[in-house]
């Protein structure tokens, strides 16, 4: 399964990809702000690939013009009982050398359209820590609309933050 947007290429991680994941994730101002610590090594990626990026729906984000993977995005497969069903979480996270240009909101429409078209979801939901104005923004801009604020573990530290929880029904969605 493959996704296509004007400047990105959403398919499937493959092991070759350790490489350029691990350039993005080892970088402290990419994972810590979306819940989990930086790679430490090429075999770190690796290993996520073959774990948390084997899952349905979780793909690979190339920029096509470089080839190369800047970021993940997808579906975690959470569900919550307070959004309609079925449902489900959007996650993404992106290479800091890639911010600013407008492309995970374009990967974010485009997994709304396969979210609602091909999934057949109910709802879309996603979070982010509340200090983590980038990732605000992206939802913001993907017209996400903010539901509540709830306490929740942060991966690395363990301890309890604040995360801003947003959702877009099929609805909303269709009638934008």
């Amino acid at each position: 399964m493959e996704i296509k947007t004007n400047r990105l290429l959403l398919r499937p991680f493959a092991e070759t990809d350790a490489a350029d994941l691990y350039e993005y994730a080892r970088d402290p101002r990419v994972g810590p702000p979306a819940g989990w610590p930086p790679h430490g090594s090429v075999g770190e990626s690796l290993e996520v690939i073959r774990t948390v990026f084997a899952a349905p729906h979780t793909f690979a984000v190339v920029d096509k013009s470089s080839g190369r993977v800047v970021g993940s995005a997808g579906f975690t497969g959470k569900t919550r009982p307070e959004f309609p069903t079925p449902n489900d979480e959007l996650g993404y996270a992106l290479s800091a050398d890639f911010w600013g240009r407008g492309l995970m909101p374009e990967a974010v429409e485009a997994l709304l359209r396969y979210a609602f078209r091909d999934l057949e979801l109910a709802c879309v939901w996603c979070s982010h820590y509340a200090d983590n104005p980038r990732s605000r923004r992206v939802i913001e801009k993907s017209g996400f609309s903010f539901l509540f604020e709830d306490m929740i573990l942060d991966g690395p530290t363990g301890a309890e933050k604040p995360a801003r929880f947003y959702a877009m029904t099929r609805g909303e969605w269709e009638a934008r």
